[in-house]
């Protein structure tokens, strides 16, 4: 009787064992950023109501795979999920860049309106690239940095802004500004070195990559609220069980409702640190903000001219 206990309990662990699946999450992002501390979230509890039948390991800072990576390392197969930001992939498709038009969404309720009524869309993009969208959470709305006081756009002509999109690049272009591509992991090193001199970036960006240490000027002109999306490569969903895919999905809604609340929670944290790190912030910016808006009208009219019936669909909508 003891030989077939032990030989039962051998196949049960051996059952148990097959039946754990894991999964790696990749981010660009610093564990310090409350966006991958929303991942970790994510994957500490899909792992409790899972009850370890899925393990999710998150990867942070770019140790798996560069920001620029990650999505079409998700797309391949290479990792089963991973988070980016949405507007780095518009040269794809203009409609993973719908949350970065100027000034077309520009707080939160705005931005989470156009979230609701492009969500279909997007999910319907990343399907036909093998994707499946678990959520998204914004970041706080972009301000302009410089290293110099910028009274209007014509004072950034001839300098290196940061691009790390087509929509930033588009505006370093408007403004007569040279577009320096960089990463956010590599912003402070390229502010050491001179490479940028100015960029748009959240409150978040600037407390949590210690921007402040190189940059002293923060106007917040709410630019647009930009996205990141967790995604996951959608064979790899599919070879869940069906309790296992149920529970990743309520997880899923529940981190991104939680993201979403912490990242406006802590805009205004980011802000008043910024002041006390020293830097000085400009919560009216008028001036800048009119001369953004109108940046804004042609890059909204450059956008809907490209992005199709999907996209117009989204925006005429929103407009309502």
């Amino acid at each position: 009787m003891k030989t077939l206990s032990f030989a039962l309990a051998g196949l049960a662990l051996a059952a148990s064992t097959q039946a754990q699946t894991k999964w790696d999450l990749p981010s660009g992002y610093g564990p310090n950023t409350f966006q991958v501390q929303t991942l970790q979230w994510f994957a500490d509890e899909v792992d409790k109501a899972s009850k370890g039948r899925l393990k999710i390991t998150l990867h942070p800072g770019a140790s798996l795979f560069k920001a620029n990576e990650i999505k079409r390392a998700v797309q391949t197969g290479q990792t089963q999920a991973g988070e980016f930001i949405l507007s780095g992939a518009a040269n794809e498709n203009p409609l993973f860049g719908i949350d970065s038009i100027p000034f077309l969404a520009t707080s939160y309720g705005e931005a989470k309106k156009l979230d609701d009524l492009s969500r279909p869309a997007l999910e319907k993009l990343l399907a036909g690239q093998g994707m499946k969208l678990l959520y998204t959470v914004p970041w706080p709305p972009q301000g302009l940095y410089s290293i110099k006081p910028v009274a209007s756009m014509s004072d950034l002509k001839g300098t290196k802004m940061r691009a790390y999109n087509p929509a930033t690049t588009r505006i370093a272009e408007y403004v007569g500004a040279q577009p320096v591509t960089i990463q956010l992991a590599e912003l402070p090193q390229g502010l050491a070195t001179g490479t940028v001199q100015n960029f748009l970036t959240s409150s978040a960006s600037g407390v949590d990559s210690k921007l402040y240490e190189h940059v002293k000027h923060f106007y917040d002109v709410n630019a647009w609220l930009p996205r990141n999306a967790v995604v996951v490569n959608q064979k790899a969903f599919d070879a869940l069980d069906k309790p296992t895919q149920d529970t990743v999905l309520k997880v899923a809604a529940d981190a991104g409702a939680r993201g979403w609340r912490i990242s406006e929670q802590k805009d205004a944290e980011y802000l008043k640190e910024l002041a006390a790190k020293g830097m000085v912030v400009d919560t009216a910016s008028e001036g800048l903000k009119r001369e953004l808006k109108l940046i804004g009208g042609r890059m909204t009219t450059e956008w809907l001219k490209s992005a199709g019936d999907d996209g117009k669909a989204v925006i005429e909508a929103y407009r309502k």
